[in-house]
């Protein structure tokens, strides 16, 4: 039971609305000007207001819902008006309005409003409702995640270059950046450069330095971004796009520790090189596309970022770690089984990015404390029932049709059951350790036992039925 306060000048839907509200089984509370729904709030806690737009005595809707949203922990308010304009509609979200509807509301509406608008006071059911530190650095306990982990650990005290390659969006930014902070040399400045977006006319300047009147428009010198991340890290991204004459220049200045500024003397640095790259730089190498020395001297320890279709297990964790940062010191909302499921069904062409820009997006859109399976704006998974088989499953041999098909049930039992391993076990009716041991093995690419082909037994079938 809520307690509700209605504030509406209009006696006959005011009472309505009252009488609906208790019909539901909450404590409804009536005011008819602004003044005197403000008095009722300073008087009492009310779980949620619905208030209307155009009323007397001087206090219209727009400034009691400025003055409920300035004060302590507000209750959410639902705005309802007979005369809905696209600038009242703006003006209150825009002032944290859950939402804005137009009157007439009918009984199964203002049901469905309610129940988005009242917070939960339980949390919800799921295996990862525990709190976890908005500060960790890279988000994940998957196999695959926790051997990135494992590298950076080992390599962070290292001097040696380090290469990280991945799809879009899998976070190699913040890999280098973890690189550098569980580093020796955390207290020294961290440089990144993203070397597809420089014109390959400044990318030298930009990395080196140049010295004043060096070239038309160097108006002044300028250190560059290895001097500049001096006794620190210079990260260098997207390090497959950088042009062939200017692989040559970065090759010398690896090998011997001295770069020269344009126009200026040569000079010794002190900085740890991380690239990262979404190509596949062993291709541009055959191709002629990138220096083959280059990369053996850049690929000292490599880093493959796993994308998320392989992290199962790093999905929801991700989700809602996004929607802590989103909350920043409020409370922040929570993710529904429903939307839980929705997000491991997802493919996630872009990677963590995009679950970090659905996220976001939701706790702008979402005016409650839960975030449910449609407000993701994701598109919705078909049933099992509604979906044949893969035309390319026809034409492979059974042993590999079979893995197939056990890949894509763990997936939807994982999805149906919000992400909780141990119900989605139980729904597959094999034990929990034997579904860890599966998502790992699809996760890292290894054919299952059922896959691998058995060798030719060596008799004919007569032979074969005669023992």
């Amino acid at each position: 039971m809520a307690s509700i306060l209605i504030v509406d000048d209009d006696a006959g839907l005011r009472d309505g609305v009252a009488e609906t509200l208790a019909d539901l089984g909450h404590r409804p509370q009536l005011a008819a000007t602004g003044n005197e729904a403000l008095h009722h709030l300073e008087a009492h806690r009310f779980d949620a207001v619905l208030l209307d737009l155009r009323m007397p005595g001087g206090l219209d809707g727009i400034a009691v819902l400025r003055r409920i949203r300035a004060g302590t922990r507000p209750p959410p308010v639902a705005v309802l008006t007979a005369y809905a304009s696209a600038e009242n509609t703006i003006e209150a979200m825009r002032l944290g309005a859950f939402d804005h509807l137009t009157k007439p509301i009918g009984r199964a509406d203002l049901k469905s409003l309610l129940e988005r608008m009242l917070p939960q006071r339980a949390p919800l059911p799921g295996p990862h409702n525990a709190p976890e530190p908005v500060a960790s650095t890279f988000i994940g306990a998957s196999e695959a995640v926790r051997r990135v982990q494992k590298t950076v650990g080992l390599a962070a005290d290292s001097d040696s270059s380090v290469l990280i390659l991945g799809e879009t969006g899998t976070g190699k930014e913040l890999v280098a950046r973890a690189l550098h902070e569980h580093s020796r040399r955390a207290t020294k400045p961290f440089v990144a450069v993203n070397c597809a977006a420089i014109p390959a006319e400044l990318l030298e300047s930009e990395l080196f330095g140049h010295v004043k009147g060096a070239f038309t428009g160097a108006g002044a010198d300028r250190a560059g971004a290895f001097r500049d991340a001096a006794g620190g890290t210079l990260f260098l991204d997207e390090i497959g796009d950088m042009p062939l004459a200017m692989q040559a220049k970065i090759l010398r200045v690896l090998q011997e520790r001295v770069l020269t500024p344009v126009g200026g003397r040569p000079t010794a640095f002190d900085v740890r090189v991380v690239t990262a790259t979404h190509r596949d730089l062993p291709s541009l190498v055959a191709s002629g596309a990138f220096r083959e020395d280059l990369f053996y001297r850049l690929n000292v320890v490599p880093i493959v970022l796993p994308p998320v279709r392989e992290r199962l297990a790093d999905i929801v964790p991700l989700a809602e770690h996004f929607l802590r940062l989103s909350a920043r010191s409020g409370t922040p909302k929570r993710l529904t089984a429903g939307a839980a499921a929705r997000l491991l069904a997802h493919s996630w062409p872009g990677n963590v990015r995009e679950i970090k820009n659905i996220i976001e997006r939701a706790n702008v859109f979402v005016r409650g404390d839960i975030v449910d399976a449609d407000d993701l704006a994701l598109a919705p998974v078909a049933s099992a029932d509604a979906q044949a088989v893969p035309a390319q499953w026809l034409e492979c041999d059974l042993p590999t049709a079979l893995a197939k098909l056990e890949k894509a049930m763990i997936g939807h039992a994982l999805a149906a059951c919000g992400g909780n391993r141990a119900e989605a076990a139980r729904r597959l009716n094999i034990n929990r350790q034997l579904l860890y041991a599966k998502m790992q093995r699809y996760a890292s690419g290894e054919k299952p036992a059922s896959e691998i082909p058995t060798r030719a037994v060596g008799k004919a079938d007569g032979e074969a039925a005669a023992d």
